[in-house]
């Protein structure tokens, strides 16, 4: 079975987020987790969002649902003295994201819906997304390995596995290999757009993910590439058994995120990206400085068809009220 519809509506907070009328309703945060007790270190490049070890993490979502905010995006960051080519770290049910995944499940229940980043390119000490054989990625390789990460998230107790990569093929293997553990209930955001992109810098700060050597040129999209082809991407994704599309970046991507909801049936994701909201914080410093820009942005999203914004602002839209009155 490639698509279950029922994976979308399966909990309270996926039929909130994906589906709720008011704007705010449709927003997840990124949190980048990290090893040790703690730890709550804050990321220059990116103002305002920290790198966090577990047991902050868990205060910090707690105050986030209170407000509302019921969508969470998890990273994780390791050191690089513990990464190796292979990506051993990434089939490691005992790491940090894996270990917050249980935690926030065993916090908030069905109230919240945790995504996972499922993406080599944290785990490898050469930073690429995928097993490199003679300087290329070897895709086919790449997604058996991914298939497997997504099964350890799903067993942590993720809502979605976020294909992040870019490799050929992910979308169906992730799904068989979900179906084939019993995982019937998770469910798979792919990244199905998505463009090597200069907007990409902070989060790679944040990480620790950005290559040793080369770039992602040859599996992320072209920016130049016509949007015929960001929607051919789309539909494939969707026709192996996606439950979320995504397009990433968002500002500069509009058209194609207009395309592509022209074109599919899936809920679709926009990604506000770390240098957009950097970008934003560069100009307007002041918290009261950027409510018109932020909810300029979000309007922006939601009017070229985006169900669901990731968004490193939507702390501070719930926290701040913004856009309570919107529908």
């Amino acid at each position: 079975m490639d698509v279950r519809m029922r994976i979308n509506r399966w909990t309270e907070g996926r039929r909130e987020l994906l589906y709720g009328q008011r704007m705010a309703s449709g927003l997840v945060q990124p949190h980048f987790v990290v090893e040790g007790d703690g730890v709550d270190e804050a990321i220059p490049s990116l103002p305002g969002i920290h790198r966090q070890s577990v047991d902050v993490l868990r205060e910090r979502v707690a105050k986030d649902v209170a407000m509302g905010l019921k969508g969470h995006m998890l990273f994780p960051v390791h050191a690089q003295s513990e990464k190796d080519a292979a990506g051993t770290l990434g089939l490691n049910d005992d790491g940090p994201m894996m270990r917050a995944l249980r935690a926030l499940r065993e916090d908030h229940g069905d109230a919240v819906v945790l995504m996972a980043d499922v993406c080599m390119c944290t785990v490898t000490d050469h930073g690429h997304c995928g097993h490199v054989h003679e300087g290329t990625i070897a895709n086919d390789r790449t997604v058996s390995t991914l298939a497997k990460m997504a099964v350890v998230a799903a067993e942590a107790g993720a809502d979605y596995v976020g294909a992040s990569d870019m490799m050929d093929g992910r979308v169906g293997a992730i799904r068989k290999a979900l179906e084939d553990a019993g995982h019937h209930q998770t469910g798979v955001l792919s990244y199905a757009v998505k463009f090597a992109s200069a907007f990409y810098g902070p989060f790679r700060d944040a990480a620790g993910s950005s290559p040793q050597e080369g770039d992602r040129r040859s599996h992320q999209m072209d920016p130049r590439s016509p949007v015929r082809e960001a929607v051919m991407e789309a539909k494939m994704d969707e026709d192996e058994g996606a439950d979320v599309l995504m397009v990433k970046p968002a500002l500069a991507y509009l058209d194609v995120v207009a395309a592509v909801r022209g074109a599919t049936h899936r809920p679709l994701a926009v990604y506000n990206v770390s240098g957009e909201y950097a970008m934003v914080h560069a100009q307007h410093p002041e918290l009261s400085e950027r409510r018109r820009v932020v909810e300029e942005l979000m309007h922006a999203f939601r009017r070229a068809g985006a169900d669901l914004v990731v968004t490193y602002h939507a702390r501070e839209i719930l926290a701040e009220g913004w856009m309570e009155a919107e529908a």
